[in-house]
C-alpha cells in the first residue's frame, strides 16, 4: 500500500477552504515543524490543516482509511461553525448559538488535535511549519457602528439582525464584491428575508431595497437566474449590476461603489442598512505556497481532485481552484470522490471516479420558500428531486433550515455524506 504523507485542510478568516495532500512512495515521512508540547509526535500519515467542513469529513474518511492514530488536525479555533445557517441568524430566524459546537466535538475520536495555525507549507520536502488580502476602505473598523452587519462573520452577523429591526426608512443596501465568494447565493438570500421583513412589520414602503453586485447576471444558472429576475421584478428590487464596494463611511451612512465598466467612476449612496459580503482570497500561507496558481487557489484537476504538480497533493473545498460555487454542498460531493480516489492511489490504482462539479446553492426568497439551485460545471441544474425547483417551495426552507444543519452535523463531519447523487438516481429511476 503506498504511504500516505498528509492530508490538509485550510480555513481562512472569511473564506474556509482545505486542500489534501498525498504521499507517495518515494516520499519520505511527514515532518511537523511545531511549538513545543502541541505534538504527540512529529509525522502522521494523515495530516489535516484547519477545521473546516472539509477538514473534519476528510479527517472522518480517513481515519476510517488508515487508523485514527495515524490522523491529525491542525486547527487554531475553539469553535466550529456551520456556516450556511447564518443567512437565517442575519435575518432573525435561527440563534446564532445553534450554528456552532466546540471544536473537539467535531473531531472525529482518536485522531490528534494539534492547536496551532500553519505559517508555512513545503510540499517538496513533505513539511509544513506551525505557530503556537484586500480589504474595503473604512472597515473592519465600520462594524463597531450602527446599521451595517455581515452574514459572513460571528462577529457581525448578529448586527445583519439588529440593523434590519432598526430600520425605520431609506436606503437597505446589499453587496456583492468584485470576488470569489463562499456561497454566492447569500449576498442576495440576506435581501430577500429582508425585504419579507419589512413587509412583515409594515416597513416595506420605507425602504428603498438596492442590491449591488460586481458581476453582470443575478445568478451564473440560466433556470435560476429567471426565476430570481420574476421575484425581483415582484418585489420591486433595485438591482444595480458591475458595482463594487470600495468604502464605507460609516460614521456618515454612506457607501462608496466603483463602476467596474468605467473604472474609476464612483457613486456615493446612503444607507439606513448596509450589509456587507466582504472580499475574500485564499490565505497568505497558501497564496505563496508551492501549491497555488497563479491566483493564490490550490492549482487541482478538476475531475480527480488532484494536484496538476504534485502527485501527493490533492484539493478539497474553498480554496482549491474547482471552477464550480463554494459551498458545503461542493464539499459533500467533492469528499465523495476525493475518498475513493485516495483510496485507489493508496493501492496503486488510477482513480476512476470524477467530480462533475455538483454544488448546490438553496436561495432563500422568504422566511418560509427556498428556491433549490443545483448545477454542474458547464452551469446545467443538476437536481435533486422529481419536480421543478426552480420555484419557491416550503419543502426546501424546511430542508434548508432543518434537515441539512442535521445532516452536517451528523453524518457529513463524520465522513458518511458525500452529497445527493444517489438519491437523485433514486428518484430518476423511480420515474422512468
Amino acid at each position: 500500500m503506498t504511504p500516505l504523507a498528509t492530508v490538509v485542510s485550510g480555513p481562512r478568516a472569511r473564506l474556509f477552504a482545505c486542500f489534501l495532500r498525498l504521499g507517495t512512495q518515494q516520499a519520505g515521512p511527514v515532518q511537523l515543524h511545531t511549538g513545543a508540547g502541541l505534538a504527540a509526535k512529529n509525522h502522521y500519515e494523515v495530516l489535516v490543516l484547519g477545521g473546516g467542513s472539509g477538514g473534519i469529513t476528510m479527517a472522518a474518511r480517513m481515519k476510517r482509511r488508515v487508523g485514527a492514530d495515524n490522523v491529525a488536525i491542525v486547527e487554531p479555533s475553539e469553535r466550529h461553525f456551520y456556516q450556511p445557517i447564518w443567512t437565517l441568524v442575519g435575518a432573525g430566524a435561527k440563534q446564532l448559538s445553534s450554528s456552532g459546537r466546540p471544536t473537539a466535538s467535531v473531531i472525529p475520536s482518536g485522531v490528534e488535535w494539534i492547536k496551532a495555525r500553519v505559517t508555512e507549507l513545503n510540499p517538496d520536502k513533505n513539511c509544513i511549519h506551525t505557530d503556537n488580502g484586500k480589504e474595503i476602505k473604512g472597515l473592519p473598523e465600520g462594524f463597531e457602528h450602527p446599521k451595517i452587519g455581515s452574514n459572513y462573520s460571528v462577529k457581525t452577523v448578529e448586527k445583519t439582525w439588529k440593523a434590519l429591526q432598526d430600520f425605520k426608512e431609506g436606503n437597505a443596501i446589499f453587496t456583492f464584491p468584485n470576488t470569489p465568494v463562499k456561497c454566492a447565493g447569500a449576498p442576495q438570500k440576506i435581501m430577500y428575508l429582508s425585504e419579507a421583513y419589512f413587509r412583515k412589520t409594515g416597513k416595506r414602503s420605507k425602504a428603498n431595497i438596492i442590491f449591488n453586485t460586481s458581476l453582470g447576471a443575478i445568478f451564473g444558472v440560466k433556470k435560476y437566474a429567471a426565476a430570481l429576475q420574476e421575484i425581483i421584478q415582484e418585489r420591486n428590487l433595485t438591482v444595480n449590476y458591475k458595482q463594487n464596494l470600495i468604502e464605507v463611511r460609516a460614521d456618515r451612512q454612506e457607501a462608496v461603489f466603483e463602476n467596474l465598466d468605467k473604472p474609476g467612476e464612483t457613486q456615493v449612496i446612503s444607507y439606513e442598512m448596509l450589509h456587507v459580503t466582504p472580499p475574500m482570497s485564499p490565505p497568505d500561507v497558501l497564496k505563496t505556497s508551492p501549491v497555488a496558481d497563479a491566483a493564490g487557489w490550490v492549482d487541482v484537476d478538476k475531475e480527480t481532485l488532484q494536484h496538476k504538480k504534485y502527485p501527493n497533493v490533492f484539493g478539497i473545498g474553498d480554496c482549491t481552484n474547482l471552477p464550480t460555487s463554494k459551498t458545503a454542498a461542493a464539499v459533500a460531493a467533492q469528499s465523495g470522490v476525493l475518498d475513493r480516489t485516495i483510496s485507489l492511489i493508496m493501492k496503486n490504482q488510477t482513480p476512476t471516479k470524477k467530480y462533475d462539479g455538483y454544488t448546490s446553492c438553496p436561495l432563500v426568497t422568504g422566511y418560509n420558500r427556498v428556491i433549490l439551485a443545483e448545477f454542474d460545471y458547464n452551469a446545467q441544474p443538476l437536481e435533486t428531486f422529481p419536480f421543478d425547483q426552480s420555484k419557491e417551495r416550503l419543502s426546501m426552507y424546511l430542508m434548508k433550515a432543518d434537515l441539512m444543519p442535521f445532516l452536517y452535523w451528523n453524518v457529513m463531519l463524520r465522513g458518511y455524506w458525500g452529497g445527493p447523487a444517489i438519491l437523485r438516481k433514486l428518484f430518476h429511476l423511480g420515474m422512468s
